[in-house]
């Protein structure tokens, strides 16, 4: 068994909820796998149009807040990106 793993959704009532299984994985597991890889790849599209758009965008609140929410995802890509990298070098 490997440890507990956060999935990509919530369980009910938007609470966390964790997928144990073998190491070889199964269907719920493949499901996760895949839900993360679509999620990284839109998030990386949408990094990328944000970083487009902001530059010309007009000064305010919510360029602001769309800078700050650009940084995060950056973040958060980088985050899930490292962990991808590692659950690869383990099979």
């Amino acid at each position: 068994m490997t440890e507990p793993r956060l999935p990509p959704w919530s369980g009910s009532e938007g609470k966390a909820c964790y997928l144990i299984t073998a190491d070889d994985g199964g269907p719920v597991s493949r499901l996760a796998d895949t839900t993360e890889a679509v999620q990284l790849g839109m998030g990386s599209e949408l990094l990328a149009h944000a970083r487009e758009l902001l530059p010309d965008a007009p000064r305010g609140e919510l360029r602001h807040l769309a800078e700050c929410l650009t940084d995060a995802l950056a973040d958060a890509l980088r985050v899930a990106g490292s962990r991808g990298r590692r659950l690869q070098r383990l099979d």
